[in-house]
């Protein structure tokens, strides 16, 4: 079993910032490419950031520049820093790792995701 579980969501005007974080636990053997995923009302869920286990990361368009991501090998946690949000930043956000379990199985794992609410 591995589990990620996300803290940091709320609500905040536009142009504030939050910080997302995601911990990965269970029986992990390794994790290569974590990252952070959104889907708003009525709209498909969609990639925001992904990083790999050696630093390479990946972003969507729209968050070039006001979104980093980051990860902990060792601690197993992906960050998500939000700057200069906007009211279309509004959904709800799910941490997403592709896991090799310690019986060295494959397995794509989500978070329960968590609500971030932009203001305008």
């Amino acid at each position: 079993q591995v589990q990620l579980v996300e803290s940091g969501g709320g609500l905040v005007q536009a142009g504030g910032s939050l910080r997302l974080s995601c911990v990965a636990s269970g029986s992990i053997f390794s994790i290569n490419a974590m990252g952070w995923y959104r889907q708003a009302p009525g709209k498909q869920r969609e990639l925001v950031a992904a990083v790999t286990s050696g630093g390479s990361t990946n972003y969507a368009d729209s968050v070039k520049g006001r979104f980093t991501i980051s990860r902990d090998n060792v601690k197993n946690t992906v960050n998500l820093q939000m700057n200069s949000l906007k009211p279309e930043d509004t959904a709800v956000y799910y941490c997403n790792a592709a896991v090799r379990t310690s019986t060295l199985r494959y397995l794509e794992v989500w978070g329960q995701g968590t609500l971030v609410t932009v203001s305008s």
